[in-house]
C-alpha cells in the first residue's frame, strides 16, 4: 500500500477539516431546528427529518451570507472561487494529460508555443482587480472576487513553472505549485474567519457603525 506524501496528506487534511466543519454545522442545525432528532423519530421519519435538517442548514448558510458585509462576502467568494478553480483545473489537466482533450477543454498552442493556464489566469485577475479599483463600489466587490479568485488559482497552480522557468507541472519539482496553493487556501480561510470574528467584536464593543451620508459605503 502506497504511503501518502506530505502534500497529499495536507490536501486530505484540508478536505477532512472542511467536511468536518460542514458535518458539525449540520448536526448543530438538526439539534436546534424543527426536524425531529434521530432518537425521537420513527424509522420511517428519519429520512425526511435528515432532509429537513439539510434544508435548514442551507437556509442558515444563505442567511449568514446575506447578513455579512460586502468585504466579508468578497473574501468568502474569493476563497470559494480559488478553491473550486484549483480543484477543477487539477482534474482537467489530469484528463488532458491522459487523453489530450476533456469536453470543451484542449491544450492550446500558438505556433510552437504552448499556452499555459497561468496566462488566462493573469488576465482574469488583472481585469477583475482593475474593475474593483475603477468601480469604487463595495457592492460589486463580492462579484469581482469570484473571477479574481479563479484567476489567482490558475496562476498559483503553475507557480513551480514560474519559479523554475521550466514545465515541471507533473514532476517532483511541480509539487511546489500544490503546496503554494494549499498554503494560500489556508491563509484565505484564516483571513475570512479573522475578519468575521473582528467584525463581531467591533459590534459588541463599539456598537453598530454610525450611518454615513446617503450613498456612502457601509
Amino acid at each position: 500500500m502506497r504511503r501518502l506524501s506530505g502534500t497529499e496528506a495536507l490536501g486530505a487534511a484540508a478536505v477532512a477539516a472542511t467536511g468536518a466543519a460542514v458535518a458539525l454545522e449540520y448536526v448543530h442545525v438538526w439539534r436546534r431546528g424543527s426536524a425531529p432528532l434521530p432518537g425521537e423519530a420513527r424509522p420511517e421519519e428519519l429520512a425526511p427529518a435528515a432532509a429537513e435538517a439539510a434544508r435548514e442548514t442551507v437556509i442558515v448558510a444563505v442567511e449568514g451570507y446575506r447578513s455579512g458585509s460586502a468585504r466579508e462576502n468578497a473574501l468568502l467568494n474569493l476563497l470559494l472561487a480559488f478553491s473550486a478553480t484549483f480543484g477543477g483545473v487539477r482534474f482537467i489537466t489530469h484528463q488532458l494529460r491522459d487523453d489530450g482533450r476533456f469536453g470543451p477543454f484542449r491544450n492550446v498552442s500558438v505556433g510552437r508555443r504552448h499556452i499555459h493556464h497561468f496566462v488566462p489566469g493573469i488576465v482574469l485577475s488583472w481585469l477583475a482587480g482593475g474593475g474593483a479599483i475603477l468601480s469604487r463600489r463595495q457592492q460589486v466587490d463580492p462579484w469581482l472576487a469570484i473571477p479574481f479568485g479563479a484567476g489567482a488559482a490558475l496562476v498559483l497552480d503553475e507557480a513551480a513553472l514560474l519559479l523554475e522557468l521550466e514545465d515541471v507541472y507533473w514532476t517532483e519539482r511541480g509539487v511546489v505549485s500544490v503546496q503554494v496553493t494549499l498554503g494560500a487556501i489556508a491563509l484565505l480561510g484564516a483571513a475570512a474567519t479573522a475578519v468575521r470574528v473582528l467584525r463581531r467584536g467591533e459590534r459588541e464593543v463599539l456598537g453598530p457603525p454610525a450611518a454615513g451620508p446617503v450613498g456612502s459605503p457601509p
